[in-house]
């Protein structure tokens, strides 16, 4: 299993900003996350390269909004849709969607719902609930929570 580190994750978006700006060929995965930094040109100053040595901003204890996080929760949430992992997510997710007419709007509900299962897992110390996290995203898809 693949568990990149936070500098790693900082590292391919920026990486990848700069090769969409160069016109690089993308791999199929950079695309994805590529998609989704087009949706979220607030970003783009904070993925720039950061000279080394200076100090990387977003940290929690700052309480700014952290884009490499985001843009990692929207990339995971791709990944899950794609795999129907856990079983049910793509569903759930499409009717979140249609009741939201936006897929990035449905996205940012369902970040919410991932958020709470692995706060949730680390707080009890337990393996993430799928079954609890597809049952958030489907009561977000009929209206009980609403942004």
């Amino acid at each position: 299993m693949f568990n990149p580190s936070r500098d790693d994750v900082r590292r391919f978006f920026r990486d990848l900003l700069a090769k969409k700006r160069d016109g690089t060929i993308l791999t199929p995965l950079e695309a994805i996350a590529g998609d989704w930094i087009d949706q979220h040109p607030e970003y783009f100053a904070a993925l720039a390269q950061v000279p080394d040595g200076e100090p990387d901003a977003y940290e929690p204890r700052d309480g700014a909004p952290n884009p490499f996080l985001h843009l990692s929760m929207h990339l995971s949430i791709a990944e899950q849709l794609a795999i129907d992992q856990p079983p049910g997510i793509k569903a759930a997710v499409e009717r979140l969607t249609r009741s939201r007419g936006s897929l990035h709007d449905a996205h940012h509900e369902v970040m919410e719902c991932l958020g709470e299962m692995l706060w949730t897992a680390q707080r009890q110390r337990t393996p993430p609930d799928g079954e609890a996290y597809v049952q958030c995203v489907e009561r977000r898809s009929r209206g009980a929570t609403r942004h």
